[in-house]
């Protein structure tokens, strides 16, 4: 998704989004260091008031938020990017996320209960992660720029590193047969394309050709 600063103000301001999208340059460090300290607080007290949120908001305001949300895929993309948020801040401090999010769906679960059945309920919850390493960053940087198919977590992985490799390209190429997308693949070659400012020409249902900003059409 290619995030727009002009939206209303959230947790950041635009002048937090645009220094986040690289569209601002800061003349000196201390300002940089201003910048980063600012968006800190406000992150940190933006989760705090979520448990305001939870414990205050009404039900039909909570139920609005979402109903209308989930029209806007920017909102969906909020919602991944919370979890993951949360996930990756609390795994890179060492804390388990099942500690979090086992309270967090009891106390959802038991207020769902009340509210809409007058009732109580037991909650299990199970949460398991499996992990196996693939392909490295740069091995994976070297099948684009070679002109091989990667699969769609392997364009993720690269698309949010760092580096230039999709600078270097003319195009990319997607097996969707590999790996998990979440979403229709016409939905996710679309959302890619938009992404390279490219167009996408489709080799067969599993396997597509997207050319590169300028390079569409030069072809």
């Amino acid at each position: 998704m290619e995030f727009d600063p002009d939206r209303p103000r959230g947790l950041l301001s635009r002048a937090d989004r645009e220094y986040l999208l690289g569209l601002t340059e800061m003349e000196h460090e201390q300002s940089k260091r201003n910048a980063e300290a600012r968006i800190r607080r406000r992150v940190t007290e933006g989760i705090v008031d979520f448990y305001l949120l939870v414990r205050n908001l009404e039900r039909k305001d909570r139920k609005q938020i979402f109903e209308k949300g989930m029209d806007d895929s920017a909102f969906r993309y909020g919602l991944v990017g919370m979890q993951t948020f949360a996930y990756m801040g609390m795994k890179e401090t060492g804390m388990e996320f099942e500690h979090i999010l086992g309270p967090a769906v009891t106390r959802a679960e038991e207020a769902y209960a009340a509210e809409g059945f007058d009732s109580t309920v037991d909650v299990d919850v199970t949460f398991d992660v499996g992990v196996t390493l693939g392909a490295g960053l740069d091995s994976v940087a070297e099948r684009i720029r070679a002109g091989e198919a990667v699969g769609p977590d392997e364009f993720l992985s690269v698309m949010g590193g760092e580096g230039d490799v999709l600078e270097d390209v003319e195009s990319v190429t997607l097996d969707l047969r590999e790996g998990g997308i979440g979403m229709e693949h016409g939905e996710f070659v679309d959302r890619v394309a938009a992404f390279l400012d490219g167009e996408a020409t489709w080799e067969d249902e599993d396997r597509v050709h997207i050319a590169v900003g300028d390079d569409v059409g030069s072809t």
